[in-house]
């Protein structure tokens, strides 16, 4: 499984090979701290958009910066084995930046792919940060739905007050 965890040469080399063979790459993003049904329901949602499904996951910095000092729970290297495991999932990148447009410059999706409290208009200010270069390398911007009731801060809400 940690083969599917990728470094900038292995994304490069992923990007040409899914050229070379035709294929259809969907990218999505997050920190996925501690994987739940919504995550797994969301992911086998947008691996059915294309070929490939490539994930890039918040470094633990990263990850700090946009949740508080308390977070992640898991490292960004459990939390991108996790990830690997998965079917669905074609391969990780982990990036340290607060947003993963660098990645998506390299990876090129043809599809990006965010959760419901996105847009997929551009003139919204739900657009994600990331859709202006997903679009300047020929991409979409696909919106999955949340499955209700189910969120990372949900669940570590409901875990602090059953302590």
């Amino acid at each position: 499984m940690t083969e599917k965890i990728l470094d900038h040469a292995g994304i490069a080399a992923l990007r040409r090979e899914a050229d070379q063979r035709g294929q259809t790459i969907v990218f999505t993003n997050g920190i996925f701290d501690i994987l739940h049904i919504g995550h797994v329901s969301y992911l086998h949602q947008a691996r059915q958009l294309g070929d490939l499904l490539v994930v890039g996951v918040n470094s633990d910095a990263s990850a700090r910066s946009l949740k508080g000092a308390d977070r992640p729970f898991n490292s960004e290297l459990d939390r991108a084995g996790v990830l690997a495991a998965l079917e669905d999932v074609s391969a990780v990148a982990i990036f340290d930046e607060p947003t993963a447009s660098s990645l998506v410059q390299e990876v090129r999706p043809d599809i990006y792919v965010k959760g419901g409290d996105y847009s997929e208009d551009p003139a919204s200010p739900a657009y994600p940060p990331e859709g202006e270069s997903v679009g300047a390398n020929g991409g979409t911007v696909r919106i999955i739905p949340f499955a209700a009731g189910h969120s990372t801060t949900g669940l570590v809400e409901r875990i602090r007050r059953s302590r």
